[in-house]
């Protein structure tokens, strides 16, 4: 199955200092780009346990002994890497982005590019939707996704537009969506608003941020002490959370102070932050947004 190449696939890899026989974790291993390339630093008596909640994925599965693919959530890390026997990691990565195969598959619903169901559930055992979210939420529930995940500042009234036009008919497919919104999406910015209105229902759907939040809050308890962590995140919301939580542990608010100023966080980081270099983002077009942050277990 086609995958496309990994983002910041050495930095990424680089960041974990891998042991030769070290536990590492991939908790997004959509083609298993990052996974080989940690296989390969990996000696006989290493292990790699991976995630990922798209039974696609498991197409692209290695038939190596050090090797296991876990089809589920990483919100799931700790309860899934004790069920395998393995309390502690030297290392996790985790690359946020929908994988390419994700946005190629049209049937998926994922990219602008094509007519599809309204559908973009990441496991496609899950009950929400797309066509849920478009149909069912309330005008304002509608608008405060558009809002917190898309940072489309005409998210009112886009939901109001939607509200309306559901009434007459259900809107079913990603070609009645546009056409539903297409007085908000002018010809010279087209793809961008198109993609923010995606990206948001997408987040929604698969729950992406409340996700992303219970896996951070886990990596702490998993690394043993100097493992690291190295996320790739491709829009501000998730950056922003990943930056809060190695900073101060928390994603929002500060941290209790004791009386000379100084609090205790789980993690420090490593590194200032690390993007594509122009070469990567000439060659692959997605990784213009990526972001890497790497953290050490204190």
């Amino acid at each position: 199955m086609e995958y496309h190449n990994p983002v910041l696939l050495t930095e990424a890899v680089d960041g974990l200092n891998i042991k030769p026989d070290g536990v590492y974790v991939d908790v997004t291993f959509g083609g298993g780009g990052h996974s080989r390339e940690i296989l390969k630093r990996l000696g006989p008596n290493g292990k790699l346990f991976a995630f990922d909640q798209d039974k696609d994925a498991l197409l692209n599965t290695i038939d190596d002994p050090r090797f296991t693919l876990i089809n589920e959530n990483f919100r799931f890390l700790k309860r899934f890497l004790r069920f395998y026997g393995a309390k502690e990691a030297d290392g996790i990565l985790a690359d946020f982005g929908v994988s390419s195969h994700q946005f190629d598959v049209a049937e998926r619903g994922f990219s602008t590019r094509f007519e599809a169901d309204l559908d973009m559930r990441m496991n496609q055992d899950n009950k929400l939707s797309a066509f849920h979210v478009i149909n069912k939420y309330e005008e304002e529930k509608i608008a405060a996704v558009l809002l917190q995940y898309g940072e489309l500042r005409q998210a009112p009234a886009m939901a109001k537009v939607i509200v309306e036009e559901r009434s007459k008919q259900e809107i079913k497919s990603s070609e009645q969506l546009k056409e539903v919104l297409k007085k908000f999406v002018k010809h010279k910015n087209e793809h961008k608003v198109l993609a923010q209105i995606y990206q948001a229902i997408r987040i929604e759907v698969n729950q992406e941020i409340e996700a992303l939040k219970e896996f951070l809050l886990q990596t702490p308890e998993v690394l043993k002490t100097e493992g690291r962590l190295s996320c790739i995140s491709y829009h501000s919301l998730e950056d922003r959370l990943v930056k809060r939580f190695i900073r101060s542990g928390l994603f929002e608010g500060e941290p209790e102070r004791d009386v000379f100023g100084n609090f205790e966080v789980p993690l420090k980081k490593v590194g200032g932050l690390i993007v594509p270099s122009k070469a990567e983002i000439k060659d692959n077009s997605r990784a213009r947004s990526a972001k890497l942050r790497i953290a050490e277990k204190i």
